[in-house]
C-alpha cells in the first residue's frame, strides 16, 4: 500500500477516535450547568443564628444554590458593598444603612422588603447582684463602671443606644464609661466575661446567648423602630437565585425561623 493511501485510511480513524474521546469527556465530566450557583448574603451580626438556619433550609429546597454568609455590623457591610464587594444580598439591622445604598442606586428597589423587627435591652452580669439598673439614669451610678455598646459608626445597635442615652439626657454622664464593640455579639461577650457591667444588645441576642452568665435588666425605649430590611444588590450576579432567597426569608418558613429566634414581624 502506498504511503498516501495509508495516510488517507489513518486520518479518518484518528478523527473517529478523537470524537469518541471528546464525547466521553462530555458524558463523564459534569458540565458547568451541574455546578451549584453561589450567592453571598451580607447580613447583620444579630441575624447570625437565624440566617444560618434559613440558609440551610433554603439550600435543601434549592439544591442548585449554595449560600455563603458574610456577617458583620450593618455599617461595615454597607461600606463593603459601596466598595464593590461581590455581594448578592444585603440584610441590614437598620433602615438608614439600606437607605444610603438606595440613594446611591446600589440596590434593586423592587426587591427591598422589611422582614423582621427587634427590641433594645440592657443586660448585666449576674455578679452585679441586687444593684441591677432599672432605668437609663441608673447607669450613672458608681457600681456601673463600664458599659459596652456597639460602635455607632458601624453597628446599628450602637446608633440606637446612643440615641436612647441622648434622649434620656445621660450620654454626657456615661460617655467616659463606654466600651465600643464592633458588633452586638461582641457587646454580649463583654458582659458574659465580666469585662462590662452593662451592655446594650438586641432582645434576640440576649435570648439566644449564654443566659446563665447574665440577665436582662430592662427594655430600652427607642426613638425609631428597629426594623430589618433586605434587598438584592443591583450589580450582583445570579439575581434570580438571590430573589429566591429574599422570597424565602420573607415567606412563611423564613418568618417561622425568625420567630423561633425571637424576631418580631416587621
Amino acid at each position: 500500500m502506498s504511503e498516501s493511501k495509508a495516510k488517507k485510511l489513518i486520518l479518518p480513524i484518528l478523527a473517529a477516535v478523537l470524537c469518541l474521546f471528546i464525547f466521553a469527556l462530555i458524558v463523564v465530566s459534569p458540565g458547568a450547568e451541574d455546578q451549584p450557583t453561589t450567592i453571598t448574603i451580607s447580613a447583620a451580626a444579630s441575624l447570625t443564628e437565624a440566617f444560618t438556619d434559613i440558609a440551610r433550609e433554603f439550600e435543601a429546597v434549592h439544591p442548585g444554590t449554595k449560600v455563603e454568609l458574610n456577617l458583620a455590623g450593618s455599617g461595615t457591610l454597607r461600606t463593603q458593598i459601596e466598595s464593590g464587594a461581590p455581594v448578592n444580598i444585603f440584610a441590614s439591622a437598620s433602615e438608614s444603612d439600606m437607605n444610603l445604598l438606595s440613594r446611591k442606586g446600589l440596590i434593586e428597589e423592587s426587591s427591598r422588603k422589611d422582614f423582621a423587627a427587634n427590641t433594645l435591652v440592657i443586660v448585666v452580669p449576674e455578679k452585679i447582684g441586687s444593684e441591677i439598673p432599672k432605668t437609663l439614669e441608673d447607669l450613672t451610678a458608681g457600681n456601673i463602671e463600664k458599659i459596652a455598646i456597639g460602635n455607632p459608626e458601624t453597628a446599628p445597635i450602637g446608633k440606637y443606644t446612643k440615641q436612647a442615652l441622648q434622649t434620656a439626657g445621660v450620654w454626657d454622664e456615661v460617655e467616659s464609661k463606654i466600651i465600643f464593640a464592633d458588633t452586638v455579639k461582641q457587646v454580649l461577650t463583654y458582659v458574659e466575661t465580666g469585662e462590662a457591667d452593662a451592655g446594650f444588645v438586641y432582645e434576640t441576642d440576649a435570648e439566644n446567648g449564654k443566659e446563665k452568665l447574665y440577665e436582662i435588666a430592662f427594655t430600652v425605649p427607642v426613638s425609631e423602630p428597629i426594623s430589618y430590611p433586605v434587598a438584592v444588590i443591583k450589580d450582583s450576579k445570579n439575581k434570580e437565585e438571590a430573589q429566591e432567597f429574599v422570597d424565602f426569608v420573607t415567606g412563611a418558613r423564613g418568618q417561622e425561623i425568625l420567630a423561633e429566634y425571637g424576631f418580631k414581624e416587621p
